[in-house]
């Protein structure tokens, strides 16, 4: 009989630290009104993003190409601004590292996905690599995309749509899907688990080696922690 891998709940009742704004698309303004006194970092043109739907970041970090370009600094007299010119890490990936350094660690992302496909691969990468360090989630239209290297089991809804995205490999069972796997192999170019569906009110994901992004309806206005 194989041993049983410890399983951890999935559990939405910890507030976020902080938001992450990327230079892409970005929620409405109602969206950010559930988070009035939560820190907003501004990675370079994401700060033109919000000034957009009338809302000033606490930070503006990055190469500042974006935002230099586009002659507003005189609104962001109250905003601290850190030009971080380095060329061998993304904004994205200064951003969380300021964030790092302000104690943060509970990350709500917005503006994930950066126009140009590589942007947006980029930020993939930088996701995995901080998924160690700090609880992220990132927001996209609905859905929470969280990295995870643990088992989990979480409370979500009968029916809801859940995906499993390996990084790059990982081996699992499932419970309470519509399509469980068991003891599975899931490796990016070769099988991935997207669009499966919950069959009851929680799902679990037992992992026996690899991480792997979970994604999920979100649960705003909070994010995940470790039961």
């Amino acid at each position: 009989m194989v041993e049983k891998a410890k399983t951890y709940s999935l559990i939405f009742d910890m507030s976020f630290d902080c938001i992450v704004c990327l230079n892409a698309k970005i929620p409405s303004l109602g969206f950010f009104l559930q988070f009035r006194n939560l820190p907003i970092i501004a990675a370079d043109g994401g700060a033109i993003r919000l000034f957009e739907i009338g809302i000033l970041p606490d930070f503006v970090i990055g190469d500042l190409d974006t935002f230099d370009a586009s002659n507003l600094q005189k609104y962001f007299n109250n905003v601290e601004i850190i030009r971080e010119s380095s060329q061998e890490i993304n904004d994205f990936e200064k951003a969380l590292n300021l964030a790092v350094q302000k104690g943060f660690h509970n990350i709500l992302v917005v503006g994930f996905q950066g126009g140009e496909l590589e942007h947006t691969l980029n930020n993939w990468s930088i996701l995995i690599k901080f998924a160690q360090e700090l609880n992220i989630c990132v927001y996209e239209l609905g859905r929470y995309g969280i990295p995870l290297s643990h088992s989990v089991h979480v409370e979500v809804r009968k029916g809801e749509i859940i995906s499993i995205i390996p990084q790059p490999f990982c081996n699992l069972t499932t419970q309470n899907l519509r399509w469980n796997l068991r003891r599975e192999n899931l490796q990016l170019g070769r099988k991935e688990g997207a669009r499966n569906m919950a069959e009851s009110n929680d799902v679990i994901i037992e992992l026996n080696q690899g991480s792997f992004l979970l994604f999920l309806d979100s649960r705003l206005p909070f994010c995940y922690r470790k039961g």
